[in-house]
């Protein structure tokens, strides 16, 4: 299985990938979230935890969307 971290240093390397990784609290067994990983083409990196894929990917789509209005 591949890790998000290595030492606590995002794993997602190439421009213009996603890694995420599904995960509970300890005391929160049943609510699951997502820790999400994305490196820009111009190699910034994007993180955020969400309850879902498709709300991390819609803050990176916005996040994507102000680094161009910038």
């Amino acid at each position: 299985m591949t890790r998000l971290t290595e030492k606590g240093i995002s794993t997602t390397r190439n421009t213009g990938e996603e890694k995420y990784e599904k995960f509970s609290f300890r005391d929160r067994p049943g609510k699951f979230f997502y820790q999400y990983d994305y490196r820009h083409t111009d190699g910034e990196l994007f993180s955020c935890v969400k309850p879902t894929l498709k709300e991390c990917r819609e803050a990176r789509e916005e996040w994507i969307k102000n680094k161009q209005s910038k």
